[in-house]
């Protein structure tokens, strides 16, 4: 994060038409003296993957699974690449919070995974340690120095850090490693409440084994869950609606048509655009798991609940599974027309993405 660029790379690389995201990183002036200030940027860590694929014929994900990820009991994910095939390697990798806890596990144990060295201790200790500075705020968790791709926090910790709260955090002094997928926009936030409230219930020993307390939390893990998408299931209007294909306007996502067929227990949403025919089903009350390539490059795990919010008005929630992303789809029918609002929980732009205008195709 102190190549001497003065902005973040990655959007003039992703700009380039020949899809060319490392000559796009080396056409680009570096306006200041490499080595001091510090500037988020997600190109140079691409930067990073290209040249562990350059130098080993392999991506970053293929070179990493059997030197850590099965080493650490974590299933192959799927990693985000550029047009290149290059993996993006500053986001777009796809693990489960469990899986992000192992890695934190790793470090908190100098690099070591059962009894195997997995990465150098020395490593571990140069990259959790500060090697840049970031800022001088003492309330910041943004602005306590930063290593190799990770950040430090208060508290003698450091942490990987992603989009909206997702978080590896790891507090020596406590010998504890947290794990966080969240979907905030106030990202301090999260780690402001861990501060406040699991910090100071940490104890010097370990504390006395709790058969009962231990059973409590297992039952409540295993119950907990996001609510479904409140409303009513039908209405006359499902009636008039079902199966009727509707061609939507001009509009940035390339949406070219949507439809909804009802039944008892769920609904079937057949979205088109640029590409192909997308079909998601729709829980009542339930969620639905499926996978979906709507809105996204590649296939991705979602989970999908609607139901009826007024007489005309149908709202979808589309949660993509162990990300902190989820949209909300909300279809106003009005005689041969249907209105279309999407809204993200979190983004990196606006969470309105625009009313999208869509009329009964004939």
């Amino acid at each position: 994060m102190s190549t001497g660029h003065n902005l973040d790379t990655l959007g003039p690389m992703e700009k380039r038409r020949d899809g060319d995201w490392v000559a796009g990183f080396l056409a680009l002036r570096v306006p200041i003296e490499p080595g001091a200030p510090f500037v988020y940027n997600n190109g140079a860590t691409y930067m990073l993957s290209a040249i562990v694929q350059q130098v080993t014929g392999q991506t970053l994900l293929d070179y990493l699974e059997p030197r850590l990820f099965k080493p650490l009991g974590i299933p192959r994910p799927t990693w985000q690449s550029s047009p290149q095939g290059i993996n993006a390697g500053a986001f777009g990798l796809n693990i489960t919070t469990e899986a992000i806890a192992r890695f934190g596990q790793l470090y908190l144990q100098h690099g070591q995974w059962q009894g195997k060295q997995l990465v150098p201790p020395a490593w571990v200790a140069a990259a959790t340690s500060k090697q840049v500075s970031n800022g001088s705020d003492p309330a910041s968790d943004w602005a306590q120095g930063y290593g190799y791709q990770f950040w430090q926090c208060r508290y003698r910790a450091y942490r990987g850090d992603g989009a909206f709260g997702q978080y590896c955090l790891v507090v020596p002094a406590q010998d504890a490693v947290l794990a966080i997928t969240a979907g905030q926009g106030d990202m301090q936030s999260v780690l402001n409440s861990v501060w406040a409230h699991l910090l100071p219930a940490f104890e010097p020993a370990p504390l006395p084994e709790d058969n009962v307390v231990h059973e409590n939390l297992k039952e409540k893990l295993a119950t907990l869950t996001l609510t479904p998408q409140a409303g009513v299931y039908t209405t006359t209007t499902a009636d008039v609606v079902s199966g009727r294909c509707y061609r939507l306007g001009a509009n940035p996502e390339k949406l070219k048509s949507l439809c909804l067929d009802f039944d008892d227990k769920a609904s079937v949403l057949t979205v088109e655009d640029n590409r192909r025919a997308h079909r998601i089903v729709v829980g009542q009350g339930v969620w639905e798991k499926g996978i979906t390539a709507l809105y996204a490059d590649a296939p991705e795990p979602v989970a999908a609940s609607g139901a009826w919010t007024g007489e005309d008005e149908y709202t979808i929630k589309l949660q993509y599974t162990g990300t902190p992303f989820c949209r909300t789809l909300t279809l106003r029918y009005a005689g041969d027309t249907v209105q279309v609002k999407q809204r993200d929980n979190v983004s990196f732009g606006p969470l309105e993405k625009g009313e999208i205008k869509g009329r009964v195709a004939r």
